[in-house]
């Protein structure tokens, strides 16, 4: 890493070298008279009248010793700055008092996972519930996120490798810190993602350990013919060929006797899916899944 420096310092002084730092050149040079520096010496205004420059202090005058000034107190901090809770760990909602029927998941403050292969809705649906909901919540999505990077994009479609897994890595933690200070500030979030099942530990295991236990995570899995119909309607880099959806489509079954929640969404539309989503984070807070 390379760090900027200014210009290099000069030698100290040594004899022969120059006059000292902090003295001018007329201290070597005596003037007339022989006294140093009396050449060029600026001459003092006249006084004004009535104002003596010397002798005894007129009547009346006492004189005290300078005393030191008293301690300015701390200028309060009026920038308007707020300060804001740090984002912590996610813990797990508490189920309704008593057993009192599902939770008013519109008054809760929730973290979701939308997960679901690519045409499955979940950007619609993230956006649709995050912005009908009664509290403050924010949608976050990891493409978007992943999107930040402009110069360098290490786009999944060109192949999976190092530098992809490692920007959507990065992506997953941003998501994830974005998702902790939202709650720590009373906000709600849902995030989206492809996450398979066959890759617990990266997948799953990456959002819990960002974002927290009390992440609750629900799949979005239509049929197959759905998903080709609306990743047809998709454009630029999050189109994907037919045979690459097919082969998420396929691995995302997985999830299937996972015990998590699965929304077959092929015959509702966006505001149905969200509804159903609610029912099923109502659920999900009552009895949270085991994953």
């Amino acid at each position: 890493m390379h760090h900027a420096v200014g210009n290099p310092l000069p030698p100290p002084h040594q004899p022969g070298h120059g006059p000292a730092v902090g003295r001018s050149p007329a201290a070597h040079h005596p003037g007339p008279g022989g006294h140093p520096g009396a050449q060029g010496r600026p001459v003092p205004p006249p006084m004004p009248q009535g104002v003596q420059s010397g002798g005894p202090p007129p009547a009346g005058f006492t004189s005290q010793a300078p005393q030191a000034p008293a301690p300015v107190p701390p200028t309060p901090d009026t920038t308007g700055h707020i300060q804001l809770p740090p984002g912590g760990p996610v813990a797990v909602p508490s189920p309704p008092p008593g057993g009192a029927g599902p939770a008013d998941t519109g008054a809760t403050t929730l973290a979701v996972l939308l997960i679901g292969p690519a045409g499955a809705g979940k950007t619609s649906v993230a956006k649709h519930w995050a912005e009908n909901r009664r509290v403050p919540t924010s949608h976050i999505s990891l493409d978007d996120v992943r999107e930040w990077v402009r110069s360098g994009f290490a786009d999944p479609q060109t192949g999976w490798n190092d530098h992809s897994e490692a920007q959507y890595r990065l992506a997953r933690r941003t998501c994830g810190f974005a998702a902790r200070n939202f709650l720590a500030n009373g906000i709600s979030c849902i995030l989206d993602d492809a996450v398979f099942p066959d890759r617990p530990v990266v997948g799953l295991g990456g959002w819990k350990r960002h974002v927290g236990p009390g992440l609750l995570p629900v799949v979005l899995l239509p049929g197959l013919e759905i998903v080709l119909e609306r990743n047809a309607q998709r454009s630029g880099n999050r189109r994907l060929a037919d045979e690459e959806v097919a082969a998420i489509h396929g691995r995302m079954a997985g999830w299937y006797g996972s015990g998590l929640p699965i929304i077959d969404n092929s015959t509702f539309d966006v505001p149905t899916t969200a509804r159903v989503l609610d029912d099923v984070l109502a659920r999900s807070i009552a009895s949270p899944p085991q994953w």
